[in-house]
């Protein structure tokens, strides 16, 4: 966004905003398509990664939602062409999507960030150790069967930090003898990407196995970006990226209650950074690699007919390199300073190993019983240009949980939970710098939840959880270039999620959500500034209120035609400093998208979305914006799907991130084959 349209706040952009709301307005009341089914698609769950609340039933092959709007399914990712975890998560309402100071896709779900709403793969957690956060755009969607989103009240299956939900991916499971898919695409900034997928079910073992890569050397602007010192225009500066991954699967079924799976992924990346707009903000990085390489064990055993026990361990390997250099010929690395960063190499080589084990018990008349213990080490090393070691620091994490499902009558069920973490801090070292090792740090959790089956087809539900998240290595002991004191101590952030809702289907086919929810949020962790001369440090210090509603409505109304649409509103109210604004979130956000399908082989799809206003700063507030994308598919065959569309179609000019302005209009082209 150029800096012309900071604090752009008057006449002329609420006539843009009313035109957006009126453009949004109309597409929802012509609909919107629930997600488009390919009807060759058979990418099943793999049920083991599967985290539900105990009492909420689900058949088996289904993915159970937690809380309204909690699945993306497979279908809708590749009707949406949803290439990446941040794009996929959109689609639900409740989220929104923003860029970060480094550029990366970060996520917002009722106004709880992605360390306060952590990633996991398959129950396990995902996240960069030393800050807590990932970059979703680096997290293909090619290998997954569907995503889980849960919202304030979340399974003590998941582990600490849960303060305002979890994001689960879900991996793929084969269901037949021999199955897969395969997909190549060309777009706009002479973007390439394929993907293939394979599996096969012999009935006690199973072996999947994918793999995907996509390269972009940059993307376009919208021709109404009127360009900076730092920004010409046309194509955006410094933009490529390129991104591979390889997953497998190997899984033993001995029986039909016994399951076994070991699985291995390793995802390669490498990234530019486009500078700020702002020349007074730009930074001129390159990212030359971002890796993550990963090892899981999932397993479920019966013990006789009233226990089941699940195990998980994991090894997660994170390295990556970010360089800077002095201007955007990126020639000359940025060598002031000392340590790492004085070399204009900043290295991080970052670890995770851990696991969890779960029993579950029937053995209770009309009680479904879950005993949970997680134990994990983090690991974080800053390496210098020369491979020697700046500074390592290591956490253990250890938690015990209890979850309670009772069945008080056929239509009504009540869940408790309760769960006891402990950060336990093992090593503290950086050069120059003198640490002794804190204490440990504790926090609680306890939830309840009333689901009521009204009818077949309703479910109404209320629900209360306090959860907490642990300050992260970086929260503690960061100086953030000698600005920043550090504080050990720091302790965690709560926050009190009720909720109310409604789950149904108006009529066959059909889907309708809707929820009120409040979030009461304390200590939370926030920069203290002046602590010392010119210094600031992290402190629990926060009171935010966050609360909301959220709708949807998706189903078929004729055999043509298929409508939907989701709305949201998120209020946030900074308690402790009412004139600081809480930033990155739009107060209504809006998506529509319809689909028509004239003939059996010809599908056309159109997806639109607005975003009000949000708050980038406490003095910055970025315009709201509309954006529509059209797409039509066509199967020659029933196992292939030529599919070409426009993104953006009206070329509207917006940011996420003050600096940082979206693509333009863009155009792609897939050939998808299933077998």
């Amino acid at each position: 966004m150029t800096r012309q349209l900071k604090g752009r706040m008057g006449r002329s952009y609420r006539s843009d905003a009313r035109c957006n709301v009126l453009a949004v307005a109309v597409l929802v009341a012509l609909g919107h398509a629930a997600a488009w089914a390919q009807d060759s698609d058979t990418a099943a769950p793999f049920m083991l990664g599967a985290v539900t609340v105990v009492g909420q039933r689900v058949q088996v092959g289904e993915v159970g939602e937690d809380q309204v709007g909690s699945v993306v399914t497979r279908k809708d990712m590749q009707s949406f062409n949803r290439d990446n975890v941040g794009d996929a998560l959109d689609l639900l309402s409740g989220v929104s999507i923003s860029t970060n100071s480094r550029n990366e896709k970060s996520i917002s779900v009722r106004g709880f960030d992605s360390r306060q709403v952590p990633l996991f793969i398959d129950g396990i957690p995902v996240y960069v150790p030393y800050d807590g956060y990932v970059d979703f755009n680096r997290f293909s969607t090619a290998d997954l069967a569907a995503i889980q989103v849960a919202k304030g009240f979340s399974s003590v299956a998941y582990g600490a930090n849960t303060l305002g939900g979890a994001i689960n991916l879900i991996s793929r499971k084969p269901v037949k003898q021999f199955e897969g898919d395969a997909s190549a695409g060309l777009g706009s900034g002479h973007e390439r990407q394929m993907s293939a997928n394979v599996g096969t079910n012999q009935g006690t073992w199973y072996l999947q196995a994918g793999a995907s890569y996509r390269q972009s050397d940059s993307f376009p602007l919208s021709s109404d970006f009127r360009p900076t010192a730092t920004e010409d225009g046309g194509m955006r500066n410094n933009a490529s990226s390129k991104d591979s991954k390889l997953s497998f699967k190997v899984g033993l079924t001995p029986n039909v209650r016994d399951e076994y799976a070991v699985s291995y992924y390793k995802q390669d990346g490498e990234k530019g950074q486009p500078p700020s707009t702002d020349p007074a903000a730009a930074r001129y990085w390159k990212w030359p690699y971002w890796d993550k390489e990963s090892l899981y064990f999932v397993s479920r055993t019966a013990l006789g007919d009233s226990e089941v026990l699940k195990l998980r361990l994991y090894h997660d390997r994170y390295a990556n390199e970010v360089d800077s250099y002095t201007n955007d010929s990126y020639t000359t690395l940025k060598t002031s300073g000392s340590g790492s960063v004085g070399t204009g190499r900043s290295i991080y080589n970052d670890s995770t190993n851990g696991g969890s084990v779960e029993l579950e018990s029937f053995r209770l008349n009309a009680h479904t019983l879950r005993l949970v213990s997680h134990y994990k080490v983090d690991e974080h090393k800053e390496l210098d240009a020369r491979g020697s070691i700046n500074a390592t620091f290591k956490d253990a994490l250890v938690s015990f949980a209890a979850e309670d499902s009772i069945v008080l009558d056929p239509r009504l069920t009540l869940s408790f939970g309760a769960a006891r973490h402990q950060l336990r801090p093992d090593t503290v070292f950086s050069v120059g710098n003198a640490y002794s090792l804190p204490g440990n740090k504790t926090a609680n959790d306890a939830q309840a939840g009333l689901f009521y089956a009204w009818s077949d087809a309703a479910r109404l539900y209320a629900t209360i959880a306090r959860k907490t998240r642990l300050p992260t290595l970086k929260d503690r002991y960061s100086q953030r270039l000698g600005t920043f004191i550090e504080n050990p101590a720091l302790g965690p952030e709560q926050s009190l999620n009720y909720e109310i809702g409604y789950q149904g289907s108006p009529w066959s086919g059909s889907k309708a959500e809707a929820a009120i929810f409040y979030s009461d949020i304390s200590d939370k962790i926030q920069s203290v500034a002046n602590v010392a001369p010119n210094r600031s440090q992290m402190q629990n210090v926060g009171q935010v209120r966050a609360s909301g509603l959220e709708l949807g409505l998706r189903g078929q109304v004729a055999a043509w035609l298929e409508l939907g649409g989701n709305y949201t509103f998120t209020d946030l109210e900074n308690v402790s400093a009412p004139t600081v604004r809480l930033t990155d979130v739009p107060r209504h956000k809006i998506t529509a998208h319809a689909l028509l399908r004239p003939m059996a082989q010809f599908d056309l799809i159109a997806f639109a979305e607005y975003n009000s206003s949000r708050w980038v700063s406490n003095t910055l507030a970025l315009p709201g914006f509309t954006t529509l994308n059209l797409k039509a598919a066509y199967k020659p065959a029933w196992d292939v799907t030529l599919e070409t569309g426009v993104t953006n179609l009206t070329d509207k000019n917006y940011a996420l991130a003050d600096g940082f302005p979206s693509a333009g209009r863009m155009w792609f082209a897939n050939l998808n084959y299933q077998f």
